[in-house]
């Protein structure tokens, strides 16, 4: 798990997932110290989530750290139309996801869609042989790259890299391989083959990697990921103080993978460290980072795509640009 969490060592079962923001995650300072997520996010004042969130229904977003130190099984994941309909016991959300490489073996790869030409027919026969992986379109990855993954493509993660995956709020998976692996008491993994051949894109799925854009700033190297109706996320990188300000309209999400200092704000100062994921109310105002070693931050946000589209238009952003990080 180190860089992000060097102390976690010689532990007794390894740990593929850390959750930064599940329901079930416990908050760690503040007003809802001791409290999950879930039970702060339908308590805490509506100001706090934004007039966008005045209704708190569920979380909407998931981040997590992803380190695989071997091959992740093949899967795909439902959108949500097909959840809405076949998934309603387990919520009626698909998934759409993004994934953000923070470090990288020479070498590590993930495979995301499939080859020209693979039918359900070509497929099932892979899946039989034991040759799934050679219809997959396989992607070279380096610390920085950003990867957007619709719901309905199929994919998998190599090991040697440590990823941060945002994604709307969904444990939905359809495992179709899992490299006949078993448990400890010796049973294999569920797979869902019928439901993941419903719902596969088996078209061109078109490169995963993405263009990302700059975005003006003074004070931090700031750049667009990847933006979509479930989540927009920034990566900042700053040496120097950064003053921001929180949007009355909705909430944030800071994860920071490196560097420390000190958020401030009117409601007081706190001492931030990489691998910390941090809440930001709406209603938060004026804030500042103070860096005391360099700080790597990334921003998440539910956006309006129609602002930000314009908003992005109107630095100077081209629609081919635009294009490259914006998914309607």
């Amino acid at each position: 798990m180190a860089p992000l969490y060097p102390k976690k060592t010689n532990l007794l079962e390894p740990i593929g997932e850390v959750w930064l923001t599940g329901i079930d995650c416990k908050i760690a300072t503040g007003p809802f110290s001791g409290r999950t997520l879930g039970e702060a996010w339908r308590e805490m004042p509506p100001e706090w989530r934004g007039t966008r969130f005045a209704e708190p229904g569920d979380f909407p977003i998931l981040i997590k750290f992803i380190f695989p130190n071997d091959k992740l099984s093949i899967q795909v994941h439902p959108d949500d139309a097909y959840a809405a309909t076949h998934e309603r016991a387990a919520g009626v959300r698909g998934k759409t996801e993004m994934w953000h490489v923070i470090c990288a073996e020479p070498g590590a790869r993930v495979l995301v869609g499939l080859r020209p030409g693979t039918t359900k027919e070509k497929f099932l026969a892979a899946l039989e042989a034991k040759t799934l992986e050679d219809l997959f379109v396989s992607w070279p990855v380096n610390a920085g790259d950003t990867l957007f993954l619709a719901a309905r493509t199929p994919h998998t993660i190599g090991p040697g890299m440590v990823i941060c995956e945002v994604q709307e709020y969904s444990d939905l998976t359809y495992r179709v391989y899992d490299y006949g692996r078993v448990d400890a008491q010796g049973k294999p993994r569920e797979l869902h083959i019928r439901k993941a051949l419903e719902v596969m894109n088996f078209g061109d799925s078109g490169s995963p990697l993405l263009k990302t854009q700059s975005l003006l700033s003074h004070d931090a190297l700031k750049l667009l990921l990847a933006a979509c109706r479930y989540f927009a996320t920034e990566r900042w990188e700053f040496e120097w103080d950064v003053p921001s300000q929180s949007n009355p309209t909705q909430f944030e999400i800071l994860v920071f993978p490196s560097g420390s200092g000190t958020l401030k704000s009117q409601g007081g100062d706190q001492d931030y460290q990489h691998g910390e994921c941090w809440f930001v109310p709406a209603s938060l105002g004026m804030f500042e980072l103070k860096p005391k070693k360099n700080t790597t931050v990334l921003r998440t946000y539910i956006p309006d795509l129609a602002a930000l589209r314009q908003g992005l238009s109107q630095e100077g952003v081209s629609e081919k640009d635009l294009a490259s990080v914006l998914f309607d």
